[in-house]
């Protein structure tokens, strides 16, 4: 390996990225997502900041097992007045067990000044002192310059003393913070390239904030000005506007740029898997358009695209998809030409000869459909039953007669005011005619209770079916009230398989139906249900 050209990945998803707003980290989350950062090869997992919360001391008394990362514990330099010996929050780090510390420390004059109300010379001494008995204790020191941008810019000279009293004391990497995230990539450029000619470049990192939308191109120009250490956090979660984001760095540094990190081939088509578990885990939608990793991010709508992807897909990708664990993915609306419709059911196993009538006849369906309001680019799972129906794939697993839905306002014995929705509905199941009713807390949500009661015990597979997301958009504003509306229902099974469908009607109800119905069709498909008799597994 060239030492030069590697690239250390500092991953601290875990403490910065758990100030997040809405992010809350349990033990199990934390232990899981950990693991996940070792299996892809980061080279240090931040676990958090012992001492600071019953959550991160739990974690740190039973620490996972890393095989490849180095599992690091955060905390803050010596306070004034204390020695390092007698500082709590330092000897919380160092009995923290953790093999690796990093600790932050004012390196802005102004921040010493104004927050500390120490002298700088005292500053220089809290560094100093905290690195050394890191190192003393036999651990690996790390230290991240707050303000370092900011500082330098004020003051470059007490700045860069504060960076080399750490490198000086023994820290491993001293880490130029972007703190207040509002510096640009020239400048940060500029101001790496000048730090290196004091510290070497294989001990400097970069941590950066995303204030400017510049994160990953701040620590880009970092690595390009000699940095060898990147900080970030999956899928850019931190304070404010987050942190840089590693699940986008990585890929960069590695496939465009040409640097090692500890991350190898198996561990980079792990980054879909990565970022997705993330998500999951805090109980939030993938975004679809997240660079490498998103469903869109290889999408392609127009059908010039599909027809040159076809042929060579260098002609509308910038790198293979699988590289970082994503896929290919045609979308299907009212610019789809033919190519795109057969591209499109290639990727769900429907092989059809390029000249077989039935695709002219799905394309002007399409185009019919999104002009009546439905979008099949957001609702694959609605595209795939509406080619499987053109070819007679699917079964008519229930039968529709009718539905009602029923909403109460009122005021209860105790004065409280309830809201109330009802649902009944006819179905044919089986050869069985059922009528099922059901409350919920929307309309939406009663129809679904409805459903379930009437399908499940002849279809035990939508047990695990559960409604994820749900949108409505207004298509004809211009009609107030009457407005036609499109309902897009995403679902996910058991598995984590996650699909989406649509619906559209003048009434919100009844296309709220149309996207549920046709979820459940799919959920069915999906899992071979039978249709012969009521006990039928699926």
């Amino acid at each position: 390996m060239n030492e030069s050209n590697r690239v250390y990945l500092y991953d601290t998803t875990l403490r910065d990225g758990a100030q997040t707003s809405g992010v809350d980290f349990t033990v199990a989350d934390k232990a899981a997502i950990a693991r996940e950062l070792d299996t892809l090869g980061i080279d240090y997992v931040e676990g958090g900041w012992p001492g600071a919360n019953p959550t991160d001391d739990a974690f740190f008394a039973d620490a996972p097992n890393l095989s490849r990362a180095r599992f690091t514990a955060f905390g803050m330099t010596r306070r004034p007045g204390r020695s390092a010996a007698n500082d709590p929050g330092l000897n919380a780090l160092l009995d923290s067990g953790a093999p690796a510390v990093c600790i932050v420390g004012k390196s802005w004059d102004f921040h010493v000044d104004m927050a500390l109300g120490i002298t700088q010379a005292e500053n220089l001494s809290l560094i100093r002192d905290s690195i050394a008995a890191i190192v003393a204790r036999g651990r690996e020191a790390l230290f991240d310059a707050e303000h370092f941008f900011d500082g330098y810019k004020a003051n470059p000279d007490f700045t860069l003393a504060c960076a080399k009293a750490a490198y000086e004391a023994g820290a491993r990497w001293v880490v130029l913070c972007d703190t207040n995230g509002g510096t640009l990539p020239h400048e940060v450029e500029a101001i790496v390239t000048a730090v290196a000619k004091s510290i070497p470049g294989s001990h400097l990192g970069i941590h950066c904030h995303n204030d400017t939308e510049n994160a990953v191109a701040n620590s880009l120009a970092a690595v390009r000005a000699g940095a060898r250490m990147v900080q970030g956090t999956l899928n850019g979660l931190g304070e404010r506007c987050g942190n840089a984001n590693l699940v986008s760095l990585l890929p960069t540094l590695v496939l465009k740029l040409g640097y090692e990190t500890g991350v190898g081939p198996d561990g980079l088509k792990r980054l879909v898997h990565a970022s997705r578990l993330l998500d999951e885990r805090l109980n939030r939608a993938p975004n679809r358009h997240a660079p490498y990793v998103g469903e869109a991010a290889f999408a392609h709508k127009g059908g010039l695209h599909v027809s040159a992807v076809a042929r060579d897909p260098s002609s509308y990708e910038h790198l293979d998809p699988a590289l970082v664990g994503n896929r290919r993915h045609v979308l299907v609306s009212d610019q789809a030409g033919r190519s795109n419709i057969l591209s499109r059911l290639m990727e769900v196993g429907i092989t059809l000869s390029p000249d077989d009538p039935r695709i002219g006849q799905l394309v002007d369906t399409v185009k019919r459909r999104e002009f009546e309001g439905y979008a099949y680019d957001g609702a694959e799972a609605g595209f795939e039953l509406l080619a499987r129906r053109a070819l007679g794939e699917v079964p008519d697993y229930f039968h529709l007669t009718s539905f009602r839905v029923l909403d109460e306002r009122r005021w209860n014995a105790r004065g409280e005011l309830v809201t109330m929705s009802e649902a009944t509905t006819k179905l044919e199941v089986a050869g069985e005619s059922l009528m099922t009713v059901a409350e919920g807390n929307g309309p939406v949500n009663a129809l679904d209770q409805a459903l379930r009661k009437a399908l499940i015990p002849a279809y035990p597979a939508l047990e695990g079916m559960r409604l994820v997301d749900y949108k409505v958009r207004i298509l004809t504003p211009q009609d107030g009230t009457k407005a036609v509306t499109r309902v897009m229902i995403e679902s996910a099974d058991a598995t984590g398989h996650r699909w989406t469908t649509v619906g559209v009607s003048a009434n919100v109800i009844d296309a709220s139906f149309n996207a549920l119905s046709d979820s459940i069709t799919y959920c069915l498909f999906r899992a071979g249900a039978r249709i012969d008799s009521r006990t039928a597994a699926a």
